[in-house]
């Protein structure tokens, strides 16, 4: 099971026919949607699939569920702490085949000259180009990008998610933008946004945060291009990391061939070639550093290098899941109500520490 867009499918499918040509399993690959990707429990997928792709906020909960087989450490280099946000209490639960942080798109056609600050990207919102994925969870996203670039990143640990000022501080900064952008933004994941940025009659230009999706740099996927550049604020930390791993199920009757399947995957010459050019956003540096894969994309890759290296990891414990969606939804009710910033900071602290 993996998601469904052709950036999170077609690879899948790809890799799956060349290792049956090769003599192995044959493979079929079911999709689910982006947002049932973000929130479906792993066990009960666990026990319909073999396979799984899953992202990696999920392993402190699958780890206590023992719903997915360990797998054997790979020891080359995947970009950012990609390989190990799948690493937990010990054991490697998932391979990193597909990686990303949040960056900034934008239509170079439309905006010859990005933004190089959060003040530069507030006046465009005033100039109505700026479009913010704002759907949970990528509102909480946003928070946390914006809270590790004041070099105050969110804990992982039990106890308060962020000091008080500084998370009001920046659901301020936050607000600056959501008040000058259609509520519909409150709807939008990174997929609706990068849309309505491509579309030929496109009312916005630039998504100043959020996932990176390749497939939207390549010429010819929609009817406008984008263009990918690490985040415009100065002197960056890194954006909260997304991406996906490939897991096995504890429950499988084929794990040794499900294991050699997910290490072809997110093996360097597969990441670099066959992934890649099926659509795929690898998760091995051998992919983002390839000079043909970063022609194809309009140097998506080496453009946004910098972001994805310094990402921020998020917390992965096993309440967390549940944290990420309400956390998100009162973070929007707040921002949409107006609510005080530290209230809605005070509410966002109580509930990470009751989610331990």
């Amino acid at each position: 099971m993996t998601w469904s867009h052709p950036r999170g499918y077609d690879p899948m499918v790809a890799t799956a026919l060349e290792w049956e040509r090769r003599g192995g399993m044959a493979i079929h690959w079911d999709k689910r949607s982006l947002q049932d990707f973000e929130s479906f429990p792993v066990e009960e997928l666990a026990r319909q699939y073999d396979l799984i792709v899953i992202d990696h906020p999920h392993v402190g909960q699958v780890t206590a569920e023992n719903c997915l087989a360990p797998l054997d450490p790979i020891v080359d280099g995947f970009v950012g702490a990609s390989y190990p946000s799948y690493t937990y209490d010990g054991s490697q639960w998932a391979y990193p085949i597909d990686a990303a942080a949040q960056v900034m798109a934008y239509r170079a056609d439309l905006l010859p000259q990005p933004p190089a600050s959060w003040d530069e990207v507030v006046q465009l919102a005033y100039a109505g180009q700026v479009v913010l994925p704002m759907l949970a969870p990528h509102s909480l996203m946003t928070f946390y990008t914006l809270c590790a670039n004041r070099g105050a990143p969110c804990s992982a640990e039990t106890g308060d998610l962020i000091d008080s000022t500084v998370g009001a501080e920046v659901v301020e900064q936050i607000r600056r933008v959501t008040s000058l952008i259609d509520p519909s933004n409150f709807a939008m994941d990174p997929i609706a946004a990068t849309e309505a940025m491509a579309r030929p009659d496109a009312l916005v230009s630039i998504m100043p945060l959020g996932y990176g999706y390749v497939s939207y740099a390549r010429e010819g996927f929609r009817p406008g291009r984008l263009t990918f550049a690490d985040i415009p604020l100065p002197g960056h930390w890194g954006s909260a990391l997304g991406g996906t791993g490939i897991a096995v199920s504890g429950f499988s009757a084929h794990l040794d061939a499900a294991k050699a399947y997910a290490a072809f995957v997110a093996s360097a010459d597969v990441q670099r070639g066959l992934y890649a050019e099926s659509g795929g956003q690898p998760g091995h540096a051998a992919g983002w550093e390839d000079e043909a894969v970063n022609a194809a994309s309009g140097n998506f890759y080496r453009n946004t290098r910098q972001t994805l290296q310094l990402s921020y990891v998020r917390p992965r414990h096993r309440g967390y899941m549940a944290f990420q969606q309400e956390a998100s939804v009162r973070l929007n009710a707040g921002l949409l109500g107006g609510d005080p910033a530290r209230a809605i900071v005070a509410d966002l602290n109580v509930m990470f520490r009751e989610s331990f």
